[in-house]
């Protein structure tokens, strides 16, 4: 097992986006009334991002040191989390609230449809799904060390994203068709995850060719909005690395 195994050097956490999301940051540098504080490995913070760049919204991106947390932060959550906004005088957090807010502003792309109300209940009960049933199964997965464990979650989590597919339009090549929507903006920062971190941690195959599964990722990571908050591969393996137990795995595939 050490011949396929990497132990690879500790890293420090990484305190600012690289690549396209660093570009991003410089551009989104000035004083706006509108601020997301984030942190560049988010990935609930890379949600907002993400819906702020869908909508075209104008904004502020500051950066949060998660050790050194500042205090306009902690005016707006005195737990000092991200992500969260400050709109003026008034501030919120936790991703999904701030996503429900973006999208009350009425401004910018829409990420629901406007009608009917069943197809809006729809996008809510699957990014539902995407909160309580993906995200959990993807930190289970990547969390695990022993192998027999591994397998299992690795098959939970398949299960779950596959429900998720099964949802979704059948032509795509996003949740409702031709565009990125609410569902794809909840998703989209896992789906990096996928190949970024669970691929070479845990041996995650790519999509099958071809399948809707495989249209969706590859639109999510063609999407501009996407690309403009994404970093480089490495800020994502090092700051994951702690979660996976310290080990990059690039031959085995996945168990199951």
């Amino acid at each position: 097992m050490s011949d396929n195994l990497m132990r690879r050097e500790q890293k420090t956490y990484h305190k600012k986006a690289t690549g396209a999301a660093l570009v991003t940051v410089k551009k989104h540098s000035k004083d706006h009334e509108l601020k997301l504080f984030g942190s560049c490995f988010c990935p609930f913070v890379q949600r907002v991002w993400i819906a702020l760049e869908l909508k075209g919204l104008g904004y502020q991106y500051v950066e949060v040191d998660p050790y050194k947390k500042p205090d306009a932060l902690l005016e707006v959550n005195p737990r000092g989390l991200v992500p969260a906004l400050r709109h003026g005088n008034w501030g919120s957090y936790e991703s999904t609230v701030l996503l429900e807010y973006l999208e009350d502003l009425n401004a910018g792309t829409p990420m629901l449809p406007p009608l009917p109300p069943q197809l809006r209940a729809h996008c809510r009960l699957w990014a539902d799904h995407v909160n309580r049933h993906i995200i959990p199964g993807f930190y289970r997965y990547l969390q695990a060390q022993e192998i027999d464990k591994q397998v299992e979650y690795a098959e939970e989590l398949k299960t779950e994203i596959t429900k998720l597919v099964d949802a979704a339009d059948p032509s795509g090549p996003y949740f409702l068709g031709p565009t990125m929507t609410f569902v794809d903006v909840q998703f989209a920062p896992w789906v990096l995850r996928l190949s970024r971190v669970l691929k070479p941690y845990r041996g995650w195959p790519d999509p099958e060719e071809g399948s809707r599964w495989g249209l969706w990722v590859e639109a999510i990571e063609g999407n501009e909005a996407v690309k403009a908050t994404t970093s480089t591969d490495d800020l994502y393996l090092d700051s994951y690395e702690r979660y996976a137990g310290g080990y990059a795995n690039y031959d085995f595939g996945v168990p199951v």
